[in-house]
């Protein structure tokens, strides 16, 4: 009975797996992602216990992520004309490199905020061309009809790996040891690149034959801004990245102003990550167009509506309560954008494609963690959070009434006729 039960469970939620290779990369981008996750928490714990100020976390935050906005069209390009696997073996080994300096210098006593910048956007880099390589590479390694199955699994390491990446690393910068936290985070790319190492389906794009350099470069563009369905929903999908999840250099002040916890930062990451986890998993076992259609449209207002749950918390207790809602509905919401948009790509194009996706993604994430971390002095944390809900929820109602969004949040609806490249 107790073996019915667990191949049940397994054969609705966890089908993906039980393809070879997919676990490989699925194994990759958790332990990369932790490490990803814990540089995050070990970066602006450390650079805010230097500086002591909001602007040099949001000043790191950004050098972090605005490669996002650099990275992708090129990674992009390289996932459609080389060998996506191999290339992302590449990017593990360039992270571990990173990881190894920032280690030595935060245990040597001589790091600097400035050497948290620059090494930051090195990371970031990498984790930009990491992006589109991997999300390029996914659909190759199970059928399609396990699509959603897969990126929400993969997804789950992506969000979910906050809670193990900050957890790993709190009790460390509880005790102001930021050199060992990073020092940790070099044993999780090793495993991710010992993991997607054990990758063998080959996977390549395809360029367009007798067309210039410059066409085939921008061919994912043409095809995003062109196609009836994709142009609107990348809009919404930036709107929600920009107000809704660019909070984390926004995160330290609250939490030490409003809460008085310093170390409150890695609880509230924590919790974020395990409402991921939570969020993304229940969309694994979705098999109804319509039902994830609603459920897209749902988790789109909760996400609008859950920074507001932060600003009226008076503890640090119902603040984690908050987080992990917030972390909930973000990360289901984001896991079901990819699937739709993996669903209409044509593979030949999915890296250029892709890219575009990812670049209105972080770029504006960037952009936007600057801008809050910046501002968090003047206006205060809750502000800046009060109006980024309140400005997405909006966004949300207005959206309905797009017919392309509409028949995607009532019936679940992608399939508008592809634009030409």
């Amino acid at each position: 009975m107790l073996d019915t039960g667990l191949q049940r469970f397994t054969g609705r939620f966890l089908p993906s797996l039980t393809y070879r290779d997919y676990r490989y990369l699925w194994m990759s981008t958790l332990s990369s992602s932790a490490a990803a996750w814990a540089l995050i928490v070990a970066r602006g714990w450390l650079v805010y216990d230097l500086s002591g100020s909001s602007v040099w976390v949001g000043v790191t935050t950004f050098a972090a992520m605005i490669p996002l906005f650099l990275v992708p069209p090129v990674a992009g390009f390289l996932a459609d004309k080389f060998e996506r696997r191999r290339l992302l073996g590449y990017v593990f080994a360039s992270q571990l490199a990173h990881n190894a300096v920032l280690a030595a210098l935060a245990m040597s006593g001589v790091i600097e905020p400035w050497h948290l910048v620059v090494l930051a956007f090195f990371n970031g880099s990498a984790r930009a061309a990491q992006m589109p390589i991997s999300q390029s590479l996914l659909p190759n390694l199970v059928p399609k009809k396990l699509l959603l199955n897969a990126i929400a699994l993969n997804s789950a390491t992506m969000h979910g790996s906050r809670l193990l990446g900050a957890g790993v690393v709190a009790p460390l910068l509880a005790n102001d040891a930021a050199g060992p936290a990073f020092a940790i985070c070099s044993v999780f790319y090793v495993a991710a690149w010992i993991s997607s190492s054990r990758i063998r389906s080959d996977s390549t794009g395809q360029l367009q034959k007798g067309v210039g350099a410059v066409r085939n470069f921008t061919a994912g563009l043409q095809y995003v801004f062109r196609h009836p369905f994709v142009r609107p929903f990348v809009v919404l999908v930036f709107l929600h990245c920009s107000l809704t999840m660019s909070f984390e250099s926004v995160l330290p002040v609250l939490s030490d102003k409003q809460f008085g916890a310093k170390d409150g930062f890695s609880y509230l990451m924590m919790a974020v990550g395990g409402g991921s986890l939570v969020g993304v998993l229940a969309l694994s076992g979705l098999s109804s167009p319509v039902v994830r259609g609603r459920w897209f449209l749902a988790t789109g207002l909760v996400s609008a509506v859950m920074p507001l749950g932060l600003v009226f918390s008076t503890s640090l207790a119902t603040a984690l309560v908050a987080a992990v809602f917030m972390g909930a509905s973000q990360a289901a919401f984001m896991t079901l954008s990819a699937s739709f948009i993996q669903a209409i790509i044509p593979d030949e194009i999915r890296g250029r494609a892709m890219s575009v996706y990812l670049l209105s993604i972080g770029g504006v994430m960037a952009t936007s963690n600057l801008i809050n971390g910046s501002l968090a002095d003047i206006v205060g944390a809750p502000t800046m959070l009060t109006i980024a809900g309140l400005t997405f929820l909006t966004a949300m109602l207005v959206s309905n009434a797009h017919q392309p969004l509409r028949r995607l949040f009532m019936r679940g609806e992608v399939a508008a006729a592809p634009a030409a490249v």
